[in-house]
Parts: structure tokens; sequence; C-alpha cells
């Protein structure tokens, strides 16, 4: 029983959206493919060795991801599938791989906030990486955590990242790591002192990745160089990793080193298709 409670104890559930995404980029590179901070940073942190579960709510047109090839790695218990249509966006992006354009649907993902509070509930003690952005109710997942004591760590997207930081404020000086871009690093400052961070992780594009501690820096890394094919979910790779080696024992500079080489070997790969349903 203690192996399997500490077993338990390991695994990363994360909080967030799983979607259809069409991503366009001007030379025409993208398309359509599986998307979702929740999927990216569970295949990610497994791929680095740790357990990890998606927290989420699959419409019927994405159920059977849970035995797709390639998928069937990850922890699958923490998901709940509705009738309806999954979440889709379509990401437009410069040739420096910015987003300049969003569009959503979030279809059964309306109901991911209730699905959170119940999984928080019924898991106190698990340790949690909450995808703060829209549709999910940020502020009251995070008092739910902040309230039991419960060990998480956040990120943002950037085109809610504005309302969205300012809705978490009260609970960031609690969780054990936030992961920015520089973008919504800025806007991180104008709401919060961040000498009360424990630890953010910033990111540049392909510029260094640094590590702040209670507003000094502590590590830093520039990622490889790779030609990027797709950007979306590079972020979400790079925190899913850093979070698999740092519950490894890693330190923070050899976690953000395997980080930032991970998330470049990702801009470099092919993107991830939606696999079509198995027959039979």
């Amino acid at each position: 029983m203690l192996d399997l409670l500490g077993e338990t104890m390991k695994r990363l559930d994360v909080i967030g959206n799983l979607s259809r995404d069409l991503t366009r980029y001007p030379d025409d590179r993208g398309g359509y493919r599986l998307g979702g901070a929740a999927l990216f940073m569970s295949l990610a942190a497994t791929e680095a060795g740790r357990r990890a579960a998606p927290v989420c709510v699959l419409g019927s047109d994405l159920a059977h991801l849970p035995e797709a090839h390639g998928l069937d790695t990850l922890d699958w218990s923490a998901h709940i599938q509705v009738d309806g249509a999954s979440t889709t966006f379509d990401l437009e992006y410069d040739l420096h791989g910015e987003l300049v354009g969003v569009g959503t649907d979030y279809g059964v993902a309306e109901g991911l906030t209730e699905h959170a509070l119940r999984h928080v509930d019924l898991h106190p003690r698990h340790t949690y990486h909450v995808c703060c952005r829209l549709p999910l109710n940020v502020a009251a997942v995070l008092d739910r955590l902040g309230g039991n004591g419960t060990d998480f760590s956040v990120d943002f997207f950037l085109p809610s990242a504005e309302t969205v930081i300012r809705a978490a404020a009260p609970w960031l000086p609690k969780a054990t790591t936030l992961f920015v871009n520089a973008a919504e690093y800025r806007l991180l400052e104008q709401v919060i002192d961040s000498t009360t961070l424990p630890e953010v992780v910033i990111t540049d594009g392909p510029r260094a990745a640094v590590v702040h501690r209670f507003g000094r820096q502590v590590a830093s890394a520039v990622p490889p160089p790779q030609p990027p094919c797709e950007v979306s979910g590079a972020g979400d790779t790079l925190a899913g990793t850093f979070l698999a080696h740092r519950s490894q024992g890693a330190t923070t500079a050899q976690a953000l080193a395997a980080a930032t080489e991970a998330a470049a070997r990702y801009v470099a790969a092919p993107s991830l298709p939606i696999p079509a349903p198995r027959r039979g």
C-alpha cells in the first residue's frame, strides 16, 4: 500500500485543455493537429520519466485518444468524456513564431472547472500543474489548491494572460514554479512583486531561458538552434520536461538545460496528427 501511495504522490496532474488545433504560418507551415497545454505538458513529463495525467474534458470527437498509439503512455485516469465537441483553436503565427491571432471554440471544456475542482477534492495530496487559461476559472481552482496546501505550478497563455494573471495573483506566491514567456513576465511584474515568487521560469523564443528565485536569477540556458517547424506547444514541452527533471532530483540548471533541449527538439519535429479511431 505504501508503494502504491508513493507512486501516486509522484504523479503530475495537469489541469487544462485538450483540443483540435489549426496552426497557420505565412510560409504555409502548420495544419490540423492535436493540441492543448494539458496534452503537451503530460506528454513531455512522461517522456522525461515522470508519470503524468491530463485532468481534462474530452468531447465525443476525441473520446478515442486514451487508446490511440503514442498517447497510451499517459495516465488517462483523471479525464472525463462527455457528449459534444472538444475545444478547437485556430492559431495564426508570424514568420518569427509570434502568435498574432487566435480563434477559439471551447466546446465541452466549459465543464473543465467543475471537473478540476471535483478532482482536486478527491485527490488533495497530488501534485498539480494548472494551465491558467480560459475557460478555466483560475481563481476558483487556485483557491482550492492553495487552501489545501497542495503543491502546484502554473503557466499562462499570452492572449488571455493579462486578465488571468490578475485573477491568479493572490495565489501565485504559493506556487512552486511559474512558467511565463518574456511578454507574460512583463505583465506579471505589473501586478505582483517578483521577489515574493519562489521560482519563475522565463522563456524568450530562441533566446536564453532564465530561472528567477525570489527575484534573483539562478540559472540560464540558451536553446540549441533548430529550424522551427511548429512552435505551438513548445512552452508546454519545456514546462513538462523541467518539472519532470526537478522531481527526479535534477538541479535547477540541469532541469532548465534539459527542458530547453526538449523544446528545441519539439519545434523541429512534425506536428502531432489527430489519430483516427480504431476500427473494431
